[in-house]
C-alpha cells in the first residue's frame, strides 16, 4: 500500500510572514541581549549578531560556541511577545490548504518551544499538525545542522527519503537534500538550485502540487 509523504514545515517566513512584525523584533532583541551581556555597543552587537548568523546559519550557534552564553536563557530573553496576536501574519487559506494535504505533518523551526506554539496556537492550526517541534527538540542543533536533522528523524522514526521539507531558506533545503529529503521553496526569487525539488510563491500553492508516494 502507497503512504503520503511525511511533510517537514518551516515555520517563520513559511507558514505566516515574520519579516513584517515579529524578525525586527527577534532582531532587536538579539542585538540588545548580546550588547548587554558581551559588554559592547549596539553597532558592535548588531554586526556580531549578523555574523554569527551568516557563519553558523544561527546567532545562537555562535554565542554558544565562542562565549558559553546558555541557550535557554538567549532563547527566553529574545522571544518575549506579550502582543504576539497583532504580530503574527498569514493567509487564512492555509487551515484549509493543511486539511487536504496527505500525509504526516510537522513543523521544524529554529525558534524556542514556547514561541513555536504560540504562533501555532495564534493561528488556529494546531491541530492540523501531528507535533510542533522548536530548536530544544532537535538538541537545540537548528537547521542546517545536519546532526540537528538526524535527530529528528530518529525521534520521528522516520527515513529522510520519506520526507518533505518545505522551507524559505536554501541552505536548510540544502542540508535537508543532502540528507535525501525532497525539498521545496517557498521564494519570489528568481532561479531554481539543483537541491530544490519544487520551488512555490506562496505555501498555498503545496495543493496543486503531488509527490508520488512511497511504496
Amino acid at each position: 500500500m502507497n503512504t503520503p509523504p511525511v511533510w517537514l514545515f518551516d515555520l517563520d517566513n513559511t507558514l505566516h510572514n515574520t519579516s513584517a512584525r515579529i524578525f525586527p523584533r527577534i532582531n532587536a532583541a538579539m542585538t540588545a541581549y548580546i550588547a548587554e551581556h558581551l559588554q559592547m555597543s549596539t553597532d558592535d552587537a548588531n554586526r556580531l549578531r549578523l555574523h554569527y548568523w551568516k557563519h553558523y546559519g544561527a546567532t545562537m550557534l555562535g554565542l554558544i560556541r565562542n562565549h558559553d552564553t546558555d541557550p535557554h536563557h538567549f532563547l527566553h530573553q529574545t522571544h518575549q511577545f506579550p502582543d504576539l496576536r497583532h504580530l503574527v501574519v498569514f493567509e487564512r487559506e492555509i487551515r484549509g490548504m493543511l486539511r487536504r494535504l496527505r500525509g504526516r505533518k510537522i513543523i521544524v523551526s529554529n525558534g524556542p518551544q514556547a514561541y513555536v506554539e504560540a504562533v501555532v496556537a495564534q493561528m488556529k492550526i494546531s491541530s492540523l499538525f501531528d507535533r510542533v517541534c522548536g530548536v530544544e527538540q532537535l538538541r537545540l542543533l537548528p537547521k542546517p545542522e545536519l546532526r540537528g536533522f538526524r535527530h529528528l528523524l530518529h525521534t520521528l522514526g522516520v527515513q529522510a527519503s520519506q520526507c518533505v521539507l518545505v522551507e524559505d531558506s536554501l541552505e536548510n533545503l540544502r542540508a535537508a537534500k543532502a540528507l535525501g529529503m525532497r525539498t521545496v521553496w517557498i521564494s519570489r526569487l528568481r532561479g531554481k538550485p539543483p537541491y530544490v525539488d519544487v520551488k512555490l510563491r506562496s505555501v498555498l500553492a503545496l495543493r496543486r502540487i503531488r509527490f508520488h508516494p512511497l511504496p
